[in-house]
C-alpha cells in the first residue's frame, strides 16, 4: 500500500513549503502546514497570538504540544481514503514519536521526506527570501539552525530508525527536487 500521508522535514529554507505546494498541485492532495497555522495564530491579538508572534520573530520552534494539537486536529478530521501532505509538524522528537504512534494506531501508511541542504545553502536561500517575502523568522538564521540541530536532527534520527525517512537532495532546482519526490513516491 502506498503512503497516504506525506511529511516534509529539513533545515529552514530547504524548500519544504515549495515542495509541499508542488506535490499538492501535481496530486490534488491537501496540505496542512504548521508554519501557516502558527503565523495565522500570531496575527491574533490574544495572549497565545502575541507569544506565538514573539517566538516566531525570534526564530524559535513552537512547543511540541502546540504543534501536535494542530497536527492531531488536522489528522483526525481526514477521511480514511484522503491523502494529505503535512508540512512542519515533525520538528521535535516528541512530535516525531506522536506522529509514529498516531499513524500506526490509525494504520495509515506514511513517509517522511528529508530535503537535505547545507548550512551555507540555507543562509543563501534565506537571504534571497528575506528580500522577496520579508518573513521575520528569516532574520534569525543562526537561531533557526541551532534549533534544527538541537531538536529536528533527533526527530530525523527517530524517523530513520522507524524506516519511514527518505533523503532527497535539496541542493537542486525546485523542479528537479519535485521530480525526485515524485520518483520516490511512485508518481513518475
Amino acid at each position: 500500500m502506498s503512503p497516504k500521508t506525506i511529511f516534509f522535514i529539513g533545515k529552514p529554507g530547504c524548500g519544504k513549503g515549495t515542495q509541499a505546494k508542488l506535490l499538492a498541485e501535481r496530486t490534488g492532495w491537501h496540505i496542512i502546514a504548521a508554519g501557516a497555522a502558527f503565523r495565522e495564530i500570531a496575527s491574533e491579538d490574544t495572549p497565545a497570538g502575541r507569544k506565538t508572534k514573539h517566538d516566531i520573530d525570534q526564530g524559535l520552534l513552537m512547543p511540541h504540544w502546540f504543534a501536535m494539537y494542530l497536527y492531531l486536529k488536522g489528522l483526525f478530521s481526514l477521511p480514511a481514503d484522503a491523502s494529505v501532505i503535512f508540512d512542519g509538524f515533525n520538528r521535535k522528537e516528541p512530535e516525531a514519536k506522536l506522529i509514529v504512534e498516531s499513524l500506526n494506531w490509525l494504520e495509515r501508511p506514511f513517509v517522511v521526506l528529508h530535503i537535505r541542504v547545507s548550512d551555507e545553502e540555507v543562509r543563501r536561500r534565506l537571504e534571497l527570501r528575506k528580500g522577496a517575502q520579508d518573513r521575520a523568522d528569516d532574520h534569525s538564521v543562526d537561531t533557526r539552525l541551532e534549533e534544527f540541530e538541537t531538536f529536528t536532527a533527533k526527530a530525523i534520527g527517530l524517523f530513520r530508525e522507524q524506516g519511514v525517512l527518505i533523503d532527497i537532495d535539496g541542493e537542486q532546482t525546485p523542479e528537479k527536487i519535485a521530480e525526485d519526490v515524485g520518483k520516490v513516491l511512485g508518481l513518475s
